[in-house]
C-alpha cells in the first residue's frame, strides 16, 4: 500500500463530522451500560442478570441484522442512521424514568425494564451500525480507507474510554437518573452531527433493485465465498464470544477488587486506553508485512490477557491487563475493518457490514450472556479462563483452516471496487 497522509482524512469536513458522531455517540452508549450494568448487579446480585442484559440486546439485533444492511444498501445511508440514532434516544430516557422510580418499579416488575431498553438499544443499533460503517466509505476517497478506519477506530476507543469512567464518575457525583439523562443529551449531539453530513447516496445499481430476500442472499454469500472475509469475522467472532470480561466486571470490582462503581469505570475504559493509544500508532503508520499474522497473534495475545487478569488479586494488574488486551484488540479491529472497507464493493457495504454486525457485534451481547451463564455455572474465575482458553483455540483453527487469511499481505489490501 502507499504512503499517505496520517492526517489527510480529518481534513475532510464531513469526515470530521462522521467522527463527532461516532465519538459522542459511543460515549453515550458506554455511560448507560455502565451505569445500567452497575444498578443491575446491585438490584439482583446475580452474574445470570448480566448475562441475561446482553441476551435482551443481542436477539433484536439479530433478527433484524441481515435486514437492516438490506435498507442500508437501498436508502440513504445518513437518513437510516439518524432515524437509528433518534430510537436510541429512548433507552436513555427509558432507563431515566425506571432509575428515578426504582422504588416502586423494582417491587412489582423486577429489572424487566432493563431487559426492555437493552431491547430497544439492539433493534437501534441494528440499523445504525451498518449505516455508519458504510456511510464512512461516503465520507473520504478510496486511497484513504485505511488511515480513516484507523481515526474511527480510535475515535470509538477514546469514547469507550471517556463514556464508562464519566458514567462512574456521574454515578457517584448527580446519581444514575442525571446521568442517563446526560446520555440523552450527547445523543441529540450525534444527531445534529451526522445531520450535517452532505448526503451522498449514491444511485441504486441493479443488483440493490432485487428483492429483499435475493438481495441479503447475494450478501451472505459474497461473505461465505471470500475466504479472507470469513476467516477474520469467524477469529472475531470466537474470540468476542469466549475471551471478553466485559460483561462480569461488575463482580470483579464489586466483589474481587473491592473498588465499587468508580473503579469499575475505570476498568472499562481500561482496554479503551490501550486500544486508543494502539490506533492512534496505527494512525501514523501504513499497514505493512504480514497482516494476516500479525491479526492471529493480536487475538492469540488478547486471550492470554483475559487468563491472566482472571488470575489477577490486584486493581492495578487488571487495570493494566485490560490496557494491553485492548491495544491487542485494537490491532484486530483496525486490520478487519480494513479488509471490510476495501475489499467490499460499494453496493454492498451495508450486507457485508450487517453480517459482521451478527459476527462481531451481536456476539459482544451473547458474548455477555456466555460469561453470565457460565460464571453462574463454572464460577466467576473459571468462567474468564475458559473463555481465554477458547480464544487461543480458536486462533490456531483459524490459522489452520483459513491460509490465504493467515498468510494475507499488506499489499492484497487494494481496493476491489468503488
Amino acid at each position: 500500500m502507499t504512503k499517505t497522509d496520517t492526517y489527510a482524512a480529518l481534513r475532510i469536513t464531513d469526515f470530521r463530522y462522521f467522527v463527532v458522531t461516532r465519538l459522542v455517540l459511543t460515549m453515550a452508549f458506554q455511560m448507560t451500560d455502565v451505569v445500567a450494568q452497575w444498578q443491575v448487579y446491585a438490584l439482583t446480585h446475580d452474574k445470570l442478570a448480566l448475562g441475561l442484559m446482553g441476551l435482551a440486546e443481542a436477539l433484536p439485533n439479530l433478527a433484524i441484522a441481515l435486514y437492516a444492511g438490506h435498507i442500508v444498501d437501498k436508502y440513504s445511508r445518513k437518513h437510516v442512521g439518524l432515524i437509528a440514532i433518534s430510537v436510541s434516544l429512548s433507552v436513555s430516557l427509558l432507563l431515566a424514568y425506571v432509575s428515578h422510580n426504582v422504588g416502586s418499579i423494582y417491587p412489582a416488575v423486577g429489572i424487566i425494564p432493563f431487559y426492555i431498553a437493552a431491547g430497544i438499544g439492539g433493534l437501534a443499533s441494528g440499523f445504525a451500525a451498518p449505516a455508519l460503517f458504510a456511510l464512512l466509505s461516503e465520507t473520504v476517497p478510496t486511497e484513504l480507507y485505511g488511515k480513516a478506519s484507523a481515526w474511527s477506530s480510535s475515535t470509538w476507543q477514546t469514547g469507550a474510554i471517556v463514556g464508562p469512567a464519566l458514567g462512574g464518575l456521574l454515578f457517584w457525583l448527580i446519581g444514575p437518573t442525571s446521568t442517563y439523562m446526560t446520555s440523552g443529551c450527547l445523543i441529540l449531539i450525534a444527531i445534529g452531527a451526522l445531520s450535517l453530513i452532505k448526503n451522498r447516496h449514491l444511485p441504486l445499481q441493479e443488483s440493490q433493485k432485487q428483492p429483499a430476500l435475493k438481495n441479503l442472499a447475494e450478501g451472505v454469500r459474497f461473505v461465505f465465498r471470500n475466504q479472507i472475509i470469513l476467516g477474520a469475522l469467524s477469529l472475531d467472532l470466537f474470540a468476542v464470544l469466549f475471551g471478553g470480561a466485559v460483561a462480569l466486571l461488575p463482580v470483579f470490582a464489586s466483589d474481587i477488587l473491592h473498588v465499587g462503581p468508580q473503579g469499575l469505570g475505570i476498568l472499562r475504559a481500561a482496554p479503551s486506553v490501550g486500544a486508543v493509544i494502539m490506533a492512534l500508532v496505527l494512525a501514523h503508520r501504513d499497514l505493512r508485512g504480514k497482516v494476516g499474522y500479525q491479526l492471529l497473534g493480536a487475538v492469540f495475545g488478547f486471550g492470554l490477557c483475559m487468563i491472566v487478569f482472571a488470575l489477577s488479586k490486584s486493581f492495578v494488574l487488571s487495570f493494566i491487563v485490560l490496557l494491553l488486551s485492548g491495544a491487542l484488540d485494537s490491532v484486530s479491529v483496525i486490520i478487519r475493518s480494513t479488509i471490510l472497507q476495501v475489499r467490499t464493493p460499494n453496493a454492498m457495504r451495508g450486507r457485508v457490514a450487517s453480517v459482521n454486525m451478527m459476527f462481531i457485534g451481536s456476539s459482544n451481547e451473547i458474548g455477555a450472556f456466555e460469561s453470565g451463564l457460565a460464571a453462574k455455572l463454572m464460577g466467576t474465575v473459571p468462567s474468564v479462563i475458559f473463555g481465554g482458553c477458547m480464544t487461543l483455540l480458536t486462533v490456531i483453527a483459524t490459522a489452520l483452516f483459513a491460509p490465504k487469511l493467515r498468510e494475507m499481505d499488506a499489499k492484497e489490501l487494494k481496493v476491489e471496487d468503488t
